[in-house]
């Protein structure tokens, strides 16, 4: 299996999980999570959209998108389980044609410079080529982690045995009952309501 470096020496390599807004050539935009690699300065992402997706073949028509650090995980989560009825609010970018989450905490304006379509998972090398900062991110809770997590695997229930996932989300509840707020506790609801469906989908 290829192994895809960010070409930055002296940084570390790490997946930042967060939230890709991107357009098609008819100016629609979609709004997806994702955790693209990162170098340190944040001058350079790695992403990896399943070659499936709606941001996928966004990003191959117009070779530019827009990376938001986000803490609303109620928003990312149904985003995640196709559960949003319209975009939020945005505004646009300013060095590409794209469009920037209003409520996110910093967003990174990029532009494709290459894409390998050797895996299942396309893998595009991006240039930032403009950065903003709207607010402080909230800040370390373990609830919105437990939330992320659970919107990983919900994303996962073709994947992953349905006894090993739910496993997991007994202890992510358990860390959700303890540390969320409002907003945290209708996502993680949201998400035992649609890996109930999902597997019982599986299973029909």
């Amino acid at each position: 299996m290829k192994k895809h470096r960010i070409p930055a020496e002296g940084t570390l390599e790490m997946i930042l999980e967060g939230m890709v807004t991107s357009r098609n050539q008819e100016s629609e935009y979609n709004l997806a999570p994702m955790g693209p690699l990162v170098d340190q300065e944040m001058t350079q992402l790695i992403l990896r959209p399943f070659q499936t997706s709606r941001t996928c073949q966004n990003l191959k028509e117009t070779r530019c998108g827009v990376f938001h650090v986000v803490d609303d995980v109620l928003l990312l989560t149904k985003a995640a389980i196709g559960r949003l009825e319209s975009m939020p609010e945005t505004f646009p970018a300013e060095r590409i044609e794209g469009a920037v989450l209003q409520s996110a905490c910093r967003w990174y304006e990029f532009e494709i410079e290459s894409i390998d379509d050797s895996d299942l998972r396309t893998v595009m090398q991006a240039r930032v080529v403009h950065q903003g900062r709207i607010r402080d991110f909230f800040g370390l809770n373990r609830a919105k982690h437990a939330v992320l997590e659970a919107a990983i695997l919900a994303t996962r229930t073709h994947l992953i045995p349905q006894a090993e996932l739910l496993q997991q989300y007994e202890s992510l509840a358990e860390i959700v009952r303890k540390t969320a707020g409002p907003a945290e506790t209708e996502a993680f609801r949201l998400l035992e309501e649609y890996v109930t469906r999902a597997y019982a989908e599986l299973q029909s």
